[in-house]
């Protein structure tokens, strides 16, 4: 090979380790960071960081509007093709310069370095996660991960408990292959 065929292989090398480089941290969850975004981005920062990507804001009246019982904002972040990649919901409610509170993962690239993400199992979640506590609502049981500052809910109906029931859930009653219904990373 001649010194530009080497040269230009090389370019060609580091070229695409940069870009697969790029896209790993596109999807990674860590603790205080989801992607792009960590615990000090702002809201109008979103429009910059998924430019490529289609935002839909969902916002609430805040304290002002008529509807006490409104939720909170939402910006739906979805890829040109339509996937739902994620739900971002910030701390101050009409703030542009609000950071983020949480982020409801939708997308399983989202994941983190032991690979936990949407699709991951009760198993898997287990093997890879430090699980602190469990709290049970009506229809799921939410894990607490510590590690992550993130909460797992998982569907009565995958743990095999009638919806609307109290009853507490522990560890040992959740089945290996039990799904997530929700995976959200919290940035407080």
């Amino acid at each position: 090979m001649t010194k530009k065929n080497i040269q230009f292989t090389l370019l060609i090398s580091l070229t695409f380790f940069l870009v697969s480089c790029g896209n790993s941290n596109k999807f990674k969850i860590m603790k205080g960071k989801v992607g792009y975004l960590n615990t000090t981005t702002t809201i109008q920062q979103l429009e910059k960081i998924f430019e490529k990507d289609s935002i839909v804001k969902n916002l609430s009246e805040g304290s002002l509007g008529d509807n006490y019982f409104q939720d909170d904002d939402e910006y739906l972040i979805y890829e040109k093709g339509g996937k739902h990649l994620l739900t971002i919901t910030p701390k101050e409610q009409l703030d542009s310069t609000s950071t983020i509170k949480s982020i409801q993962i939708f997308d399983a690239r989202f994941k983190t370095e032991k690979g936990t993400n949407i699709s991951s199992t009760f198993s898997e979640i287990r093997l890879n996660n430090n699980v602190n506590k469990i709290e049970t609502s009506f229809s799921s049981a939410t894990l607490f991960l510590d590690d992550l500052n993130a909460t797992i809910a998982i569907d009565k109906e995958q743990l095999g408990l009638k919806e609307f029931s109290r009853e507490k859930v522990s560890l040992d009653q959740i089945p290996d292959l039990a799904k997530m219904k929700s995976f959200i990373i919290w940035f407080n």
